[in-house]
């Protein structure tokens, strides 16, 4: 890579590392995994960067990058298997500081969400994309977009109302 793209590359880097890797973590709810991702998004557009610096909206392009960087993850076996020695103790998120609480509840349902609205819901909603930038990045169509963030919505709508479960009145 020549200096001056080379350059460019770390200035593009430099002012979206903080915003992808947020994004990562909505994504997959772990920092190290979130990193991992990055670090690959990143290591992929370099090798890349001659050919995708010139591409219409690159935010976009990158952001698609790293959301199929989080689905080859998720097909791996090894990210399929937790071992402990002990059980952790069930934390409970709803004596927590109201904010805390309402932020860990919103990434606990997510997480509830199966994998690809999931991600419709986080491109759409949290990175601001349209729906046609939206289907891009997943090579789904427009449509498909659409109704995956209703459902989405619709899902995360219900398991706020009632989560985890519990009676109404425990939790409120």
């Amino acid at each position: 890579m020549r200096c001056a793209d080379e350059e460019e590359y770390r200035q593009f880097v430099v002012a979206r590392l903080d915003s992808l890797r947020r994004t990562a973590y909505l994504l997959c709810r772990d920092w190290h995994t979130a990193d991992d991702l990055v670090s690959i998004t990143f290591g992929k557009l370099y090798r890349h960067w001659r050919r995708v610096r010139t591409v219409e909206n690159l935010d976009a392009y990158v952001r698609g990058m790293l959301t199929n960087a989080w689905l080859d993850e998720r097909r791996r076996p090894w990210r399929r298997e937790r071992s402990v020695d002990e059980l952790p103790e069930k934390v409970d998120l709803y004596q927590a500081e109201p904010a805390l609480a309402d932020r860990e509840m919103l990434l606990d349902l997510l997480g509830q969400l199966p994998v690809r609205r999931r991600a419709v819901v986080v491109l759409r909603f949290y990175c601001d994309l349209s729906v046609e930038e939206t289907a891009g990045i997943l090579g789904i169509s427009p449509g498909t977009v659409k109704s995956q963030a209703a459902r989405g919505l619709d899902a995360l709508r219900a398991l706020a109302a009632n989560p985890a479960g519990r009676p109404r009145e425990e939790w409120a």
